[in-house]
């Protein structure tokens, strides 16, 4: 197998760090620490260039902090500066990776998804009668860092690389961060022995994975009891276990929960946590705007976002009702006086989209 050299200027030259620097701050540009960050850009750039340089970068401290997607996840974000240097390996080394990757692993690649991955579904799931879906239990907590770097070494020979690889992955225990650009990379390196043994050692031809949720189908279930206890010896081998509740075979015909979508052959819908997360989030950023720490162009960007996301689903009264008959702002704003958040959800979502589910229902093309 031969591994990728020479990745290291790619790293630390200036123009690298300048760009992992703007990809960095993508939406994030008034927040204090970027902006700490930028009132001595060049500067920082340059001490971060020098200390990648001569060996003495070393990661700061991560902030940590709860939300809810829609089951509490501890994220933890690095300092900006790290970031910057997240930005940049990333694009060096990730080239390296992606060739190897399967076909239908969907999270954190270009063109991939979300949403691409529960079209791949939808278009098997009508074709195969059984499924076996899983998530790995714990996943990112309980990564391991030697199997981790054992694999990077597998495909990167550049040793400055490999050793500010390994300061990233050290300076967290146990597992990875959630958060990290690098752990979405990391990832997808990890359980990517575990594609390749699916697709090549137990030959289906029906699997898909997004981050630790993997489903396989097939027309018999006898063959997914077969590959369940393969799966369960593959995955001890990466020092990871399966969620036991999740890890079952249904008929497709019954449907599956499917990255916040509850899915049939049929139809498919929005699951009722998300949308109690939606309406949550949507007050939220309300209550922000009207305090003023908000501007109503960033609950606009929320409401855009979401309504793109519903509308994978069969979803057109759920989104009418949320944004029109019942939103937060019903009754906030005295009679007569204009609302900026009414009049961009009428601007912006007057026209709901339909799912293909709904425009089968309603007939059209």
């Amino acid at each position: 197998m031969k591994r990728a050299g020479g990745l290291w200027p790619g790293i630390v030259a200036p123009e690298a760090l300048h760009a992992a620097y703007l990809r960095a701050r993508k939406g994030k540009r008034f927040t204090p620490d970027v902006l700490a960050f930028e009132a001595e850009r060049e500067a920082n750039l340059r001490q971060l260039r020098e200390q990648l340089e001569d060996g003495t970068y070393r990661p700061g401290v991560y902030r940590t902090f709860t939300v809810r997607d829609p089951k509490p996840r501890l994220i933890s974000a690095a300092p900006f500066r790290d970031r910057v240097v997240h930005h940049a390996l990333v694009a060096a080394i990730e080239p390296a990776f992606e060739n190897g990757f399967i076909y239908d692993s969907y999270a954190n690649r270009v063109r991939k998804g979300t949403h691409a991955a529960l079209r791949r579904y939808r278009d098997w799931c009508a074709a195969y009668p059984f499924a076996l879906r899983c998530d790995v239990a714990k996943f990112f907590p309980s990564m391991d860092h030697d199997v981790l770097k054992g694999l990077l070494r597998r495909k990167l020979k550049d040793g400055r690389v490999l050793d500010l690889c390994d300061r990233i992955i050290d300076g967290w225990a146990p597992g990875l961060p959630i958060g990290n650009l690098t752990s979405q990379l990391f990832q997808n390196v990890y359980l990517d022995p575990l594609d390749h043994f699916v697709k090549e050692t137990l030959g289906c031809r029906a699997y898909l994975r997004y981050v630790d949720d993997f489903v396989l189908l097939a027309r018999r279930k006898a063959i997914l009891r077969r590959w369940r206890d393969k799966l369960r010896e593959r995955l001890a081998g990466l020092s990871l276990r399966p969620n036991e509740r999740t890890f079952e075979i249904v008929r497709t015909s019954e449907g599956i929960n499917w990255l916040g979508f509850f899915v049939t052959p049929d139809d498919c819908r929005l699951r009722r946590e998300r949308r109690v997360a939606f309406r949550r989030r949507l007050r939220l950023l309300w209550e922000r705007t009207q305090k003023g720490r908000a501007d109503v162009s960033d609950l606009g960007v929320s409401i855009r976002a979401w309504v793109a996301h519903a509308s994978h689903g069969r979803s057109r009264g759920l989104r009418r009702h949320l944004l029109f008959r019942s939103p937060p702002w019903r009754g906030g704003v005295p009679r007569g006086r204009p609302c900026a958040a009414r009049g961009l959800v009428e601007q912006q979502s007057t026209e709901l989209p339909l799912c293909e589910s709904e425009q089968e229902r309603a007939g059209e093309p």
